[in-house]
This record gives C-alpha cells, structure tokens and sequence, in this order.
C-alpha cells in the first residue's frame, strides 16, 4: 500500500508475452442515491474524455499507438478501468490509467456524453433478454441497493448534472478506495515507483458502503409488451455472500442445474425443444448472494415452461443431485476458470475483483482447488434451507 492509500497488487508470471493492468474501483450502482443512479457508469464513460493534459483523442491515440488491448465496466460493486499491452509499454499503460483516474470533466463533455448514455438506456431497453432484469431487479431486491440500475434512468441521466457528478468522484475515487491490479510480466519495483510519482497528490478521503440485509421478494409479477414475440422470464432465490465459504458450492450447484449445455434445466427444458433458454447461476456479492434464472420461450408455452422450470429446481431440492452431476459439474468450472487464465488479460479480473471483495490472495489453482474441493454435502446444505421455494419470477412477454 502507498503512502496515500493506494493498494496494488500483481501477480509475476515471466514466461508471459503480456502484462495486463486495471484500477479497480471500489464503487457501482449499489452506492448510489436516486439522485444519481446511473451516475458510476456515466463517469466510467468520462474517464476517457481526459483532463487538461489529454483529450479524449489523445487518450485513444495512445492506446492505439502502444497496441492495447483497453476497456472499462461498470457492476454493482465496482467500476473497472484495464488494458493489456507488450511489457515494454506498461509504462505508457499505467500513465493513461492512471490520468483516467482523475478526468477534468469539462461541461461540454458532459453534455455529449449525456446523449450517448441516454442512447445506451435506450439501445438496452430494446434487448428483451436484459430489460426483464433491469425491470425485476428493482422489485425482487425490495430496496435493497443491490436492486439500484447500473444504467440508471432516462429520468435520472437526464436530470443528472455534472457538479453531482463531481461530487460522486471526489467521495468515492479516493485512493484508499481504488486498487491498481497487474498479471503478466512486469517489474515490480519499476512499477510502484511510477505509480507512487504519477499518484502522489491524490488525497485520501473516508469512504464507507453500507450493507444492509435484503428482505427480498418472492412470487410472480411481470408485464407486456406487445411489440415482442418471444416471451422472457427472470428467476431468482436467495444465495450465499462472498462472505461465505459455501459459495464455491453454489456456484457449482447452479451450473449443474443450469449451465447452457448438460445441465438438469437444459434436459428439461432446451433439449426438449420446449424452451430456446434455461439458465441458472449464482453470483455472490458483498452480504449476499443471489441465484438468478433466465428463460426464453413462446408464448403459448410460456407457463406450463416456468412450472417445469420450477418444478426442476424444487425436485433438486427433494432429492439432492447425483455425485456424477456434481463431478462434472465442478470439472466445467475448473477448465472454465483455467481457460480464462492462460492470458494476463483473462487472468486480470477475477484476481483483482476477487482480492478487492475479500483481501485474500488466491492463484488459480487455489481458487481450482476450492470449486474441485466443493463438498456435495454442503449443496445440500444449501438445498435444505430451499432457497428455491422463495423464488421471484418476472415475466416480459407479449401477453399477461
């Protein structure tokens, strides 16, 4: 950690032909007001508008000058600026970002900006897929700041202004809030002197997120669209926080019950021909944890699909899955996770979003060790609690 805050963290691979960096900052849409929802990825897209040093030309200009491989995303829980690039220009890298880390964000901008955030809403809410989970989320989190819109709203990106903006940064963008993550091979001595010149006149400043429990809903609710022909369900049930050490077991448990291709839903539902879409996955956050389903189909199959859906996952509950369906269940996520890592790029977000959440360093053979290591009795643990008897069900489609 430097002296203003700033954690890094890296972890050494020589034989890498890559180094990948990101600033990894610990704020999203679950620490926003209402008055600035959507306000994390807007200023995502600002970062690369520059400051007095750079324009937004500028900054793509060099990108592409030393060859990166750049972008940026917003969640819930964070907002992630990275690139990958030869380990000769890593220096070139760190410098733009971190200048990103600290934009001017001049009015005109701002302003420009608005319109293209204002077409994202608008874009998204044309992708049915997506738009049954920004409208249910809100609902089935039932206040909870793990509900807030990462987009936010066409009414509240509207009214937005920048000084609102300004203050979001100053408050959340201290560097004791952000951690500078590095994968690939790189000099680690070379690389903290740098980043301790470039950030020294950063200042420190509290930042606190609350945590709340979640009173989450169950139930059915949903609308209509008339204007599409397909008709979309979201599924959720409470899981388990990345606090937990039983989420390695959940994340295992819902791919053997939804993953895309072997899983229980899929037999059920996809193989069948009944549905095109039968998903479940687990995603744990800071306090809490959630599994969400997604389903697609026709609309004359609609209910009689979601009760199979249902069905499936309280059968589970009933009768626990088999040891070969947990086996190759964990076997999938451990190439998954091997696969992503075989790249510093690939490698980049699951270690820095992984040790921001919990402050515990794991390669990827431990965190292989702990899905392979993932007990079926401690799934059933999970299933007797019967998450899935709480289950909320969202459904956009072209009738009720």
């Amino acid at each position: 950690m430097l002296a203003n805050g700033l954690t890094i963290i890296g972890e050494h691979n020589p034989a890498a032909a890559t180094v990948a960096a990101g600033f990894f900052v610990n704020t999203g849409a679950r620490d926003e007001t209402p008055d600035v929802s959507g306000v994390s990825h807007f200023l995502e897209h600002m970062a690369f508008k520059g400051n007095d040093q750079y324009s937004a030309e500028d900054i793509n200009r060099v990108f592409d000058e030393i060859g990166a491989q750049y972008n940026a995303y917003t969640s819930h829980e964070r907002t992630v600026y990275y690139g990958a690039v030869l380990p000769e220009r890593l220096p070139t890298l760190l410098e733009l970002l971190a200048l990103m880390m600290r934009p001017v964000l001049r009015q005109e901008d701002f302003d420009v900006e608005k319109k293209v955030i204002l077409e994202e809403i608008a874009m998204y809410q044309d992708r049915p897929a997506f738009q049954v989970f920004d409208l249910s989320s809100e609902l089935y989190w039932n206040g909870h700041p793990l509900g807030n819109s990462i987009l936010g709203s066409t009414e509240s990106i509207t009214a937005l202004r920048k000084e609102q903006m300004a203050a979001y940064h100053r408050e959340r963008y201290s560097p004791g809030n952000l951690l500078l993550t590095l994968a690939g091979a790189y000099d680690w001595d070379a690389v903290v002197d740098q980043v301790r010149l470039a950030t020294a006149e950063w200042v420190q400043v509290p930042v606190t997120r609350t945590r709340p429990t979640a009173a989450t809903l169950a139930g059915t609710d949903g609308q209509s669209d008339a204007k599409l022909n397909r008709t979309h369900v979201a599924v959720y049930a409470p899981g388990v926080g990345k606090d937990d050490p039983r989420r390695y077991a959940a994340a295992v448990l819902a791919d053997a019950i939804g993953d895309s291709g072997g899983s229980r839903l899929y037999w059920e539902l996809v193989d069948k021909g009944l549905a095109d879409n039968a998903s479940l996955d687990h995603e744990s956050s800071e306090g809490e944890g959630v599994f969400t389903g997604y389903i697609s189909t026709a609309p004359e199959r609609a209910q009689a699909v979601i009760e199979l859906y249902l069905a499936t996952l309280r059968r589970v509950q009933d009768e626990g899955l088999t040891a070969d369906e947990w086996r190759r269940a964990q076997r999938k996520l451990a190439t998954g996770l091997t696969l992503r890592a075989e790249t510093p790029l690939g490698r980049l977000s699951s270690l820095g979003s992984g040790y921001q959440a919990t402050g515990e360093y794991l390669s990827v053979d431990e965190v292989v060790a702990r899905v392979m290591g993932a007990e079926l009795a401690t799934a059933q643990e999970l299933l007797a609690e019967r998450p899935f008897d709480r289950a909320y069900v969202y459904t956009l489609g072209p009738a009720d």
